[in-house]
């Protein structure tokens, strides 16, 4: 995606954000002096840690008067990104720029969230093109170009601060942004659930904002990867078997009126696998106890092998399930 370079006119001066490249010198005159060298030195600081991004508020707190930021507008030393939000002209217009401007023209309790939430969080490669910002309800800032407002009250858990960012917190992260990705945000929310975030994390937050935009899609979601996370587990668990060479095992074996994914049935043991993500809801728990006490009255002892486990120490997982058919082999 080619970086925005410009934006509607924005007061007090109307002139457009510069192009991305390398810095710009400043022109007109001189940049007027912002007072005592501690608080030159006080805002230099910010706008290095802002990549070169500030509100007006910010610039009075830090102790330029009016008049001195009209100055430093109309001699194009800053330039406007968002009304009262500025880029000091020897800063790049970065990606990281983008968001910081957006948050903070967007205003109090603003977090940034969506696909450009995923990538400030690390957990998507790019930037989208627009950025989405949250706002609480009682507030009603209105789109700007490359800027979408969403107006929804967050709980505190569904918010966080990073490098210095209000944003969606990243269970609630993870799953906007693979409502916002379509097709595409299936195969995202897996890779996010398998390396960065629980699913029961995800799932959580889906509860905490049941009628939010997206929601039902979401919760669909949730529902398919919990689906593919299952089938992953049991092709994984058949994978450790085979590469331990283990013995006596089936797969698809029928048992007492239900099909089990894994069983050694000489041991009565059967395995199951559980994927990073598993479905939703009561019925499902339900479904899943009625199942395990079927087998258990019928004399099956039933392991369940988690994916991360299968994963990351598969050694242990194959020496529980060994030590378990030796015993039911035993008692046998």
């Amino acid at each position: 995606m080619e970086p925005i370079t410009h934006l509607d006119p924005v007061p007090p001066t109307g002139d457009p954000i510069p192009p991305t490249g390398d810095p710009l010198p400043p022109t007109g005159d001189p940049v007027p002096p912002t007072g005592h060298p501690t608080a030159r030195a006080a805002l230099a600081a910010l706008l290095r840690r802002q990549a070169g991004v500030i509100g007006r508020a910010q610039a009075r707190a830090a102790g330029l008067s009016a008049d001195a930021i009209d100055r430093r507008l109309a001699g194009r030393h800053w330039v406007p990104l968002h009304p009262r939000v500025y880029l000091d002209r020897t800063h790049r217009l970065t990606d990281e720029a983008r968001v910081r401007a957006a948050v903070l023209w967007a205003g109090d309790e603003a977090v940034l969230s969506g696909l450009a939430a995923a990538w400030w969080h690390g957990v998507a490669p790019a930037l989208g093109g627009e950025i989405a910002v949250t706002v609480p309800r009682r507030r009603s800032p209105r789109n700007r170009p490359g800027v979408a407002v969403r107006r929804r009250d967050l709980a505190g858990d569904d918010r966080a601060s990073r490098h210095g960012v209000p944003v969606t917190a990243l269970p609630l992260t993870v799953l906007e942004a693979a409502v916002e990705l379509g097709a595409a945000g299936g195969p995202f929310l897996d890779r996010a659930l398998q390396a960065h975030v629980g699913f029961a994390e995800v799932a959580r937050a889906h509860t905490r904002n049941p009628g939010a935009a997206g929601a039902t899609a979401a919760r669909a979601a949730l529902a398919a990867t919990a689906e593919r996370a299952g089938s992953a587990a049991v092709r994984l668990l058949v994978s450790r078997l085979r590469e331990a060479r283990l013995i006596g095992w089936r797969t698809e074996h029928p048992a007492a009126g239900v099909v089990l994914p894994v069983a050694f049935p000489q041991a009565r043991v059967a395995v199951e696998a559980e994927g990073w993500a598993h479905p939703l809801g009561a019925e499902a728990r339900r479904r899943t106890l009625w199942r395990r006490g079927v087998l258990a009255r019928a004399g099956w002892t039933v392991l369940t092998c988690r994916w991360h486990d299968l994963a990351s120490r598969p050694d242990a997982v194959l020496g529980e399930i060994g030590l378990a058919v030796t015993l039911g082999r035993r008692v046998g």
